[in-house]
């Protein structure tokens, strides 16, 4: 059964919560390499018999200074929460990141966050990270700071695989180009989609092979073509089986980037319900075709390919 977990919004944190291990960092999709931090600081946990939190952001900081990058997340807030659930954290805090908070200048996020009201015992972050006012705040200052505000720093070196450093800016961009394959391996699971199904112009019914249009949102967008891939709906622990296209529809000059889902052996009405799609691996590129015969004909190729996946 998975833990419950206790979520802050600000910093005021219960006594309990307090001088524990904190995991700093967005997290966007809980690959390997964040997993290997948590498993370290569940080893910290046991040796030390403290509680383990997080402080991570909302919005991701990249998306709040840049207005333009819609479609950058891995996961989802949801997602993640539940993510972090699964690696024995006790609590999380979600701060929500404004204006205000970019502008905290990062020695009053050090001594007044850090060490006046969180009390961090142990604080987990990788080296590259940044923080405080026009990102003047690093690792090497919060190392200064560490016996005056009684923590101690802890950055395990990053997870090499195939001598590549796993990150989450290496697993966006393996997603845009199709690599759905390496990305599940690098993040120990099938990489998902949350969405609410939306109503669209019916074509996929029209021709015989019925959709649920998913709203992508914020996602990274991947490579547009056909995949792979299973469903779940909301609160089910039950999979289907199915194929997905993501792309403009180009035989119906379609303009706007869909992701459309037809599920096999199903037939139940799923408008304005929420699935969560997982893509298996990737089928084909996107393409027009002259007719909406040979479109069928291809169609049908695809469903044979994905049933055997």
């Amino acid at each position: 059964m998975v833990k419950s977990i206790k979520i802050y919004n600000n910093f005021n944190i219960n006594l309990s919560h307090q001088r524990s291990i904190i995991l700093i960092g967005n997290f966007d999709g809980l690959h390997l390499g964040h997993q290997k931090l948590f498993e370290l600081a569940k080893q910290y946990k046991k040796k030390y018999s403290l509680k383990v939190g997080v402080l991570t952001f909302e919005p991701m900081p990249k998306m709040f200074f840049n207005n333009n990058l819609k479609n950058f997340r891995i996961s989802n807030q949801k997602q993640k929460i539940n993510l972090l659930k699964k690696f024995d954290v006790d609590f999380v805090i979600l701060k929500k990141f404004d204006k205000k908070f970019s502008n905290t200048k990062s020695i009053s996020f050090i001594k007044s966050i850090l060490s006046k009201k969180i009390k961090a015992k142990f604080i987990f972050v990788s080296n590259n990270f940044r923080f405080g006012n026009k990102r003047e705040g690093n690792v090497k200052q919060l190392i200064k700071y560490e016996s005056l505000c009684k923590y101690k720093i802890v950055k395990p070196k990053p997870l090499l695989k195939n001598k590549k450093v796993i990150s989450s800016s290496l697993i966006r961009t393996l997603i845009q180009n199709g690599k759905i394959k390496q990305v599940n391996s690098f993040l120990n699971r099938e990489w998902s989609i949350q969405g609410k199904v939306q109503k669209g112009r019916q074509l996929g019914k029209k021709i015989g092979f019925p959709t649920a249009n998913i709203d992508i949102e914020n996602y990274v967008l991947a490579k547009p073509g056909v995949y792979a891939v299973k469903a779940k709906k909301h609160n089910s622990s039950k999979f289907i089986k199915g194929i997905a296209n993501l792309g403009y529809r180009p035989t119906f000059n379609q303009k706007k980037l869909l992701l459309e889902v037809h599920l096999f052996n199903f037939s139940e009405n799923l408008y304005n319900k929420y699935l969560t799609i997982y893509f298996k691996k990737f089928i084909r590129n996107e393409k027009k075709f002259k007719n909406i015969g040979q479109l069928q004909r291809q169609i049908k190729i695809d469903l044979l390919k994905a049933k055997k996946i």
